[in-house]
C-alpha cells in the first residue's frame, strides 16, 4: 500500500486536506495552529488502489518550545515513512519563512529517488482567478505548484490522478479484511499515561508525550499485529469534568473520545494508582457500562508506589470497589506504562476479555441455569401471586445481551437482575464484559398453550 504524508507549517489546511482524502471527518480541524500533534493514519483509495495518507502536526523548522519539537520528530518520521510527499502552504498569507525553511529542510531530508514524488500543493486557492497568485511559490523550487481548496474540493481529483501515477498497483478494497481486527479505546483523564501506554504497546514512538495536560487533542488510530491478530487501538484525548471544559475545540475532542468508546470492542481505563479513583474516573466507568463495551482498568504509574506502605494492591481494590460499582466485572492489571512494568500481560488479558466479550451460551444451556437460579431463589411475588420466569434465550453478542420470558416482568425488581447477572457470571465467567438482561411479557397464546 502506497504511504502518503502531508506536511507543512501550522494552519495551512493539513488536517483538512486529510479529511478530504481519506473521506471522513477524522481528523480535528480548528482555525488555531498546533491542533494536531500525533501522527494521524487514515485510508482511503481511487480506482481500485489503496493510500494510507498520514496527517503530520505543524512542522516547525526551529520550534523553541519543547512540545514543538516532539510534534517536529513525529512530523520528520512521517516524511522517511512515506512514498509520496505532500507539502501544503497556503495562498492566503504567501511564502514565509517557515515555508522556505521547511522547503531546505525536506530538500536535505529526502533522497533522490524520491524527490520526483515531492507534490507543493498551495491550498485555499477557491477560483479560478486565485491560480495565478500560487505562482510566487515557484521560488520554493520543489516541483511544480499545484492550486487546490481542500475545503470545497477543488482540484482534488487532480492530486488523485497525481497520486495514482506516482503509485504501484497494489491491492483492491477488501472490508471483509478488517472484520478480524480488535479495537481498543484507552480512556482516562487528562496526562494519566495514555500516549506513553501506546507507544509502549506499538514499540515506537508514534504519539507526542508531554507532561502538560491535553498534549493529545485528538482520537489517534494505531495499527499493530500481534501473533496474527491485528489490533486497532485508539489513544484519545483526555477527558475532564464538563464544568471544566471552556474551550470549544476540547470540548469537540472529548465529544470524539466518547464516540471511540461506541466504535471500539475494548476499553482500557487507565486511573493514577497514586492519586486513587477521582470523580471524572467513576464517570467515564458509567460511560463504558452504559454503552456496553468490555472493560479493563489499568492502574498506572504503579512503581511510584513501591516504597508506599499505605497504598497496596488491597487498599486500591477497596477503592475500585466502593468508586467503581459499575465495573465490578472489569478485571484490574497494574501497570508502569513509563516503565514497561506489568505491560506485557495487557494483550494477553485483552484476548481472553473479547473471547467473554464474543461469548454464545446455547439456548438449552442458558434455560438450564435459569432453571436452577430460579429455583434456588425464587423472585418475589406480586400482590400475592407468584411471578415466573418461563424461558431464557441469547438475543445478541458484543455484549452478551439475554431476553428472559415472564408472566409479570414488571414485578422483578433490581436486586433479582443483579442476582441473575452474578449467578450467571459465576456459572458462565463473562470476566471483563458487561452483560445485558431485558425482561419481556410472555404472549397469551404461549399461557394458554400451557395450561
Amino acid at each position: 500500500m502506497t504511504v502518503v504524508a502531508i506536511v507543512g507549517r501550522p494552519n495551512v489546511g493539513k488536517s483538512t486536506l486529510f479529511n478530504r482524502l481519506v473521506g471522513a471527518r477524522q481528523a480535528l480541524v480548528d482555525d488555531r495552529p498546533g491542533v494536531t500533534r500525533d501522527r494521524n493514519y487514515g485510508e482511503g483509495s481511487f480506482l481500485g488502489r489503496r493510500y494510507h495518507f498520514i496527517d503530520t502536526g505543524g512542522f516547525e523548522p526551529v520550534p523553541e518550545d519543547q512540545l514543538f519539537i516532539e510534534v517536529r520528530k513525529q512530523a520528520e518520521m512521517a516524511i522517511d515513512e512515506a512514498d509520496i510527499l505532500l507539502f501544503v502552504v497556503d495562498r492566503q498569507t504567501g511564502i514565509t519563512a517557515a515555508d522556505q525553511l521547511t522547503a531546505n529542510i525536506l530538500r536535505k531530508r529526502i533522497p533522490k529517488e524520491k524527490k520526483s514524488k515531492v507534490l507543493l500543493l498551495v491550498n485555499k486557492c477557491d477560483g479560478p482567478m486565485q491560480d495565478y497568485e500560487s505562482s510566487e511559490f515557484w521560488e520554493l523550487g520543489l516541483s511544480e505548484p499545484m492550486s487546490i481548496s481542500a475545503e470545497h474540493g477543488r482540484g482534488i481529483y487532480e492530486l488523485w490522478e497525481f497520486l495514482h501515477a506516482n503509485s504501484e498497483q497494489g491491492e483492491d478494497w477488501d472490508e471483509e479484511a478488517e472484520d478480524g481486527e480488535l479495537r481498543i479505546a484507552i480512556l482516562g483523564r487528562p496526562n494519566v499515561g495514555k500516549s506513553t501506554l501506546v507507544n509502549r504497546l506499538i514499540g515506537e514512538d508514534k504519539h507526542v508525550v508531554h507532561n502538560s495536560p491535553g498534549t493529545t487533542m485528538d482520537a489517534i488510530d494505531s495499527v499493530i499485529e500481534v501473533e496474527g491478530q491485528r489490533y486497532v487501538i485508539v489513544d484519545t484525548a483526555g477527558i475532564r469534568r464538563r464544568a471544566r471544559i471552556d474551550d470549544k475545540l476540547e470540548s469537540f475532542a472529548v465529544s470524539r473520545s466518547i464516540k471511540a468508546i461506541e466504535r471500539c470492542h475494548i476499553t482500557l481505563l487507565m486511573i493514577d494508582a497514586s492519586l486513587g479513583v477521582s470523580h471524572q474516573d467513576a464517570r467515564l466507568a458509567s460511560l463504558i457500562s452504559d454503552r456496553g463495551r468490555a472493560c479493563i482498568i489499568l492502574m498506572n504509574r504503579w512503581d511510584e508506589l513501591k516504597n508506599n506502605h499505605e497504598r497496596n494492591v488491597h487498599v486500591i481494590n477497596d477503592e475500585l470497589q466502593c468508586s467503581l460499582p459499575h465495573l465490578s466485572w472489569a478485571p484490574i492489571l497494574y501497570i508502569s506504562a513509563l516503565t514497561g512494568k506489568g505491560c506485557h500481560r495487557i494483550f494477553p488479558e485483552i484476548h481472553k476479555v473479547f473471547t467473554q466479550f464474543d461469548t454464545r451460551i446455547p439456548t438449552a444451556k442458558i434455560n438450564r441455569f435459569l432453571e436452577e437460579a430460579v429455583g434456588n431463589n425464587p423472585p418475589p411475588q406480586k400482590h400475592h401471586h407468584r411471578v415466573r420466569l418461563n424461558f431464557i434465550t441469547q438475543a445478541r453478542v458484543r455484549p452478551p445481551t439475554f431476553v428472559i420470558w415472564g408472566n409479570s416482568p414488571d414485578a422483578i425488581p433490581d436486586s433479582y437482575r443483579r442476582y441473575l447477572e452474578n449467578t450467571m457470571r459465576k456459572v458462565f465467567g463473562f470476566e471483563g464484559t458487561p452483560l445485558k438482561i431485558h425482561l419481556r411479557k410472555k404472549r397469551k397464546q404461549w399461557e394458554d398453550l400451557q395450561r
